[in-house]
């Protein structure tokens, strides 16, 4: 069991390796996509796992106390694509098919996986899922309206399969996890979390790993426009995860807070924008959107990081003051 628990926490320490090992790998061997079948149950093991720390007390806090949930939701929703249409407007304004993916990639609710890398890091369970929950179910009406205000554009979204989505990767295991913990008054947390939360770090692996090759077509086609839109996307999703940790810091919420924010703010549900661009759009809309998957995980694992350094770093000036 101690080896068991040393390879999950080897692997969350070294997520910053392993993310990008996994993209790269992903690029080279597509066949891995054979596995995407296993991405639901494999998001909904995570978030099962991630709200076993969680329970429904503190999830009525979150509610009661709203003003992080609806930053991080202003931001992820509104802020982040209005400056994505600004910007990608004025760069590739010629390529109105890059400019709509760009947008609607930031349209999309916030990511899934948001919980589990938040759990990682010891951030707010509660306030993660909450948001994850409200951003998910608003999503059949937040994205096109943000399409239609920004570019014009009509589509009509799915709005029964996003919900079903959303109940089997989201709400019934993260009903499951914190049930089960108020039901054992907080043992599931201490005694089940720990256990399996090893294999919760290996299925972000394999999500990771099996969500890169999606852009294995578009990397062995890039031009230089494409690479253009690789890199503002990749610079771009940089500032998310940043502009989550800055709204934190300036509001001055707790450090478990300032985790959920920057993850809420900066992950998106890139598999809901790759449904919707291949659905509604022509092929080029999906470039923008699927390329995120080579981004997103590296980036958040370069984050954690330095969350990890800033928690390190006030707990020795907080020492030093009361030494």
């Amino acid at each position: 069991m101690d080896a068991w628990k040393r390879l999950g926490a080897f692997i969350g320490s070294h997520m910053a390796f392993i993310s990008p090992a996994c993209v790269v790998l992903g690029v080279l061997f597509p066949q891995i996509g054979a596995l995407h079948p296993l991405v639901t149950p494999l998001f909904a093991f995570m978030t099962f796992q991630s709200s076993l720390s969680n329970t429904f007390a503190n999830l009525g806090r979150a509610l009661r106390h709203p003003a992080p949930m609806l930053v991080s939701l202003a931001l992820a929703a509104a802020g982040m694509p209005c400056a994505a249409c600004a910007l990608a407007t004025a760069l590739f304004g010629a390529s109105p098919n890059l400019v709509c993916g760009v947008v609607l990639e930031y349209s999309v609710p916030v990511a899934v996986v948001a919980a589990m890398w938040t759990n990682m890091l010891g951030g707010d369970p509660a306030l993660s899922l909450a948001t994850i929950l409200v951003s998910t179910v608003a999503a059949p009406f937040t994205i096109p309206l943000t399409l239609h205000v920004l570019l014009g554009q009509t589509v009509e979204v799915d709005a029964a399969r996003m919900m079903g989505e959303m109940v089997v990767s989201i709400a019934l295991p993260a009903l499951a996890g914190t049930l089960a913990n108020d039901l054992t008054r907080g043992r599931a947390a201490r005694e089940l979390s720990p256990v399996i939360a090893p294999a919760a770090k290996i299925a972000l692996v394999l999500v990771v790993l099996t969500n890169s090759t999606g852009v294995a077509p578009y990397v062995r086609d890039l031009t230089p426009t494409l690479a253009a839109v690789a890199l503002f996307i990749c610079v771009f999703a940089a500032c998310g995860y940043a502009l989550g940790l800055l709204a934190a810091r300036a509001m001055r919420v707790s450090d478990e807070r300032a985790v959920s924010m920057t993850y809420l703010v900066g992950m998106r549900n890139i598999s809901a924008g790759a449904v919707i661009a291949g659905e509604y759009f022509p092929g080029e809309v999906m470039f923008p959107v699927v390329i995120g998957t080579l981004f997103q995980q590296v980036l958040a694992a370069l984050f954690g990081s330095l969350l990890r350094r800033l928690r390190a770093g006030r707990a020795v000036r907080v020492l030093r003051k009361t030494g």
